[in-house]
């Protein structure tokens, strides 16, 4: 697991070719492969057709902005693609637009070439272990292959939506899942009626917040649904 995350494949959306350039040097100094694309459907396209372990997404891209491309990739792809978003808007507004879009991470311009790739890193690290079988969020375990969810190394009386709810939600984690993307991956394209989601969250709450000291899931007004644990180990 080491070896794969210490050299990375690498997708640059960058229409910026000086910043593009400065980042690649770096990066394949330090043993990373990447590939490029300059516009935001160039990147898309990429981004679908060929692996990538990491994407580095600027938010300002001709044709298609960073945020489509992003949502796109989320709807489309096969796979969580871990996204670090790159961009000059540090308001936490536009960190938060980022984050529901569906980025993993989200680094301001200027920034340094050795704290982003220490992100994309990390970023690698957290994707290896929440794509094993066992994901582990404090004291919250979900084994994907069983379909079974524990906390507090209790296991819960989850119906199936309940599991796959808090699948989806960890494998997030710690990003903002909206309530319009969570349909989408419930769903597709057939959506069920408004009514159907309140009620599943609410049925997920009573089993995995009630018997325990404090809650994880947590509405975030106006933006989602997110887990929120502590003392993380």
């Amino acid at each position: 697991m080491k070896a794969q995350a210490t050299s990375l494949n690498i997708l640059l959306v960058e229409d910026q070719q000086s910043i593009a350039c400065n980042i690649s040097d770096y990066m394949e100094a330090k043993g990373h492969r990447f590939d490029f694309a300059s516009q935001g459907k160039q990147g898309l396209t990429l981004a679908l057709e060929h692996h990538f372990d990491l994407i580095i997404l600027d938010l300002n891209l001709p044709k298609m902005d960073g945020l489509e491309v992003c949502q796109q990739i989320r709807k489309q792809a096969n796979r969580h693609i871990p996204i670090l978003m790159l961009t000059a808007r540090d308001s936490i507004d536009d960190k938060v637009s980022g984050f529901t879009a569906g980025a993993d991470d989200y680094l301001t311009k200027p920034f340094s070439l050795q704290e982003l790739e220490v992100r994309c890193l990390a970023l690698s690290r957290r994707h290896l272990l929440q794509t094993s079988d066992i994901l582990t969020i404090g004291p919250l375990t979900i084994d994907r292959q069983r379909k079974q969810v524990s906390r507090d190394d209790k296991i819960l009386d989850l119906h199936a939506m309940g599991v796959r709810i808090i699948t989806i939600l960890a494998e997030a984690y710690p990003q903002v899942v909206s309530r319009s993307m969570l349909t989408q991956k419930l769903w597709g394209d057939e959506p069920t009626e408004s009514d159907a989601m309140r009620s599943h969250l609410y049925q997920l709450r009573n089993i995995l917040d009630k018997p325990f000291d404090y809650p994880i899931l947590k509405t975030v007004h106006g933006v989602g649904v997110t887990l929120e644990v502590k003392n993380e180990k």
